[in-house]
């Protein structure tokens, strides 16, 4: 429909105004009485140097009321009111034809880059990691649903003096079979001891520099640690992520681009970017404390390491956009990072975008623990599923597929419990709270669509276009909800927000059970048909909002 009032207005404004700058304009009016759309005409004054009335009352003239039930000039708005059983027709029926496709762009051949989770190798994947994992990983299908070909990068933290302390470690107290049984909590273990030791011991450290010298020359022995360290890590990390269900197309960590900085340094030096600066080499950027390049000694840092893979990935995708999902504290070294790449004179440096968020707090404060101990996200997962299959046994307990069924409400239970939330605030946790069936939950969107996975299972109901009539006054807040999937999914892109999505999918679900309480859907008259489609809509919308977000929707709970 919304398409619809657009080409109208499009025509009513004799193409003064194109299709985009007409979409941006409309508004959804806080108040049912203001109509279903609403056009402001506010900002076209000083164009068509006329009131904002005058505007709207000439462009309302205009306006083919064929489709729309009123057309009202209030104080310079054009309030629409859809002609409700038309609007029915034409969003539930390209729901019915088009399915989980329903609100997808068509795919463009353009690609988002998206730079996320990035645990570093030998430590354990803690719940710190969440947010970036879970964020990249929806911004990913969010991008997919708008068109573009997702390139999901692990920059994993594979290198550093850390690995030259985990190498002298494992030479004192590591053993092979326990690394090989249990890698992250001995590789940790190893390297807390260490730091304990060198606090008595500082010629440790000076043991971890030459164990990290040998490994930037290459050295045999350090560069199979080094190696198997890393394979290790990586397998204990596959575990978590196959049990989130997200998946990578580049384990592309630091390491990757030991020999691509020299280039970039040589750049940055040819167009006397380069400033010296107490022995060491920054570069100056506007408003910010120069981004340092090299150290005194000539050791490179992050920034170098980024500005490599920046090259690198404009070079082998040439991204319409390129998101880094990071924490906030890290915002001034990629203001600092897209400046220098501006600098350079590269125009795509518009097209990166850091993606900050909050922390995860516990009791109102950050959650951390003491020295050598992490709260692991394997332990929370595995305690958010045994949850969940205390409640089915409770509630269910002749449920089929209860294992998976428990797996798919604990792990998207601690999903949704971040993606609801603006990236930017903080987040509570609480397990209780993540699996309440009638708050704002994952629980609560997968049990309203198993309940109409239900219906619709008794009912045999077959998908097809059908002739809807009116369906009632609640019925129609969710086909209204319903026809703003598209538009949420666009704006879910280019915000760099999953939130948007979480709360549509909450509301909308809200709305069915309003519905649901209020009519019985089953009753064996004309109108069962339509009210199973109408079910039937609502579901596909709520499974696929919960499949871009990461999460699964049993049909049985």
């Amino acid at each position: 429909m919304q398409e619809k009032i657009i080409k109208d207005l499009e025509q009513a404004l004799e193409g003064q105004l194109d299709y985009k700058e007409i979409e941006e304009l409309l508004e959804k009016p806080k108040y049912e009485h203001l109509g279903d759309v609403s056009f402001p005409c506010f900002s076209l004054a000083k164009k068509f140097r006329k009131s904002p009335q005058l505007i709207a009352e000439e462009v309302a003239g205009n306006l083919q009321q064929t489709l729309y039930k009123d057309v009202q000039v209030v104080g310079g708005y054009i309030n629409i009111f859809y002609a409700q059983e038309n609007a029915i027709n034409r969003i539930l029926n390209r729901i019915l034809s088009e399915q989980e496709s329903y609100g997808s762009k068509q795919a463009n051949g353009k690609k988002v880059v998206i730079d996320f989770s990035s645990p570093n190798i030998a430590k354990s994947f803690s719940m710190g990691h969440l947010r970036s994992t879970v964020i990249g990983n929806a911004l990913a299908n969010i991008a997919e649903k708008n068109g573009f070909q997702s390139v999901r990068i692990n920059h994993l933290g594979d290198w550093g003096t850390q690995f030259g302390k985990l190498i002298v470690a494992y030479k004192l107290w590591g053993n092979k079979e326990a690394i090989a049984s249990s890698p992250i909590e001995e590789l940790l273990k190893i390297y807390v001891k260490f730091h304990d030791e060198a606090e008595q011991n500082p010629e440790l450290n000076e043991l971890a520099r030459q164990a990290f010298k040998a490994l930037e020359d290459q050295d045999e022995e350090a560069t199979q640690l080094w190696k198997w360290f890393r394979e290790v890590s990586l397998a204990e990390f596959s575990k978590v992520y196959e049990q989130l269900g997200i998946s990578f197309d580049s384990y592309h960590g630091e390491a990757f681009y030991n020999d691509k900085m020299d280039s970039v340094i040589k750049e940055l030096n040819e167009k006397e970017l380069l400033v010296e600066s107490q022995g060491a080499f920054v570069v100056e950027v506007d408003s910010m404390p120069p981004c340092l390049i090299t150290k005194t000694d000539g050791a490179t840092l992050y920034a170098t390491r980024d500005l490599a893979a920046a090259m690198y990935r404009w070079q082998e995708y040439q991204p319409a956009r390129s998101f880094y999902v990071v924490g906030n504290e890290q915002s001034l070294h990629f203001n600092q990072l897209f400046a220098v790449i501006k600098k350079m004179g590269y125009n795509w440096a518009e097209r990166l975008m850091h993606v900050p968020f909050g922390m995860i707090l516990k009791d109102g404060k950050k959650m951390s623990t003491r020295k050598g101990k992490v709260v692991l996200l394997a332990d929370v997962l595995a305690e958010t599923i045994e949850m969940a299959k205390k409640n089915i046994e409770l509630k269910n307990p002749s449920l089929q597929d209860k294992e998976k069924v428990a797996e798919q409400v604990g792990v998207g239970a601690v999903i949704f419990n971040d993606l609801k939330n603006h990236r930017m605030n903080d987040i509570e946790f609480s397990i209780e709270l993540m699996l309440n069936f009638e708050g704002e939950t994952a629980p609560y969107i997968q049990y309203t669509y198993a309940r109409i996975s239900s219906l619709l299972y008794k009912a045999q109901f077959i998908p097809e276009k059908i002739k809807f009539a009116s369906l009632g006054d609640t019925a129609w807040q969710g086909i209204l909800q319903l026809e703003d999937f598209p538009e949420t999914i666009n704006a879910a892109y280019e915000q760099a927000d999953p939130s948007l999505i979480a709360k549509y999918a909450l509301k909308l679900a809200r709305i069915y059970n309003k519905y649901y309480g209020q009519t019985k859907v089953l009753t064996d008259d004309e109108g069962i048909q339509q009210r199973l489609a109408f079910s039937y809509c609502v579901a596909t919308v709520l499974e696929e909002s919960l499949r871009i977000l990461g999460i699964k929707a049993p049909k049985n709970m």
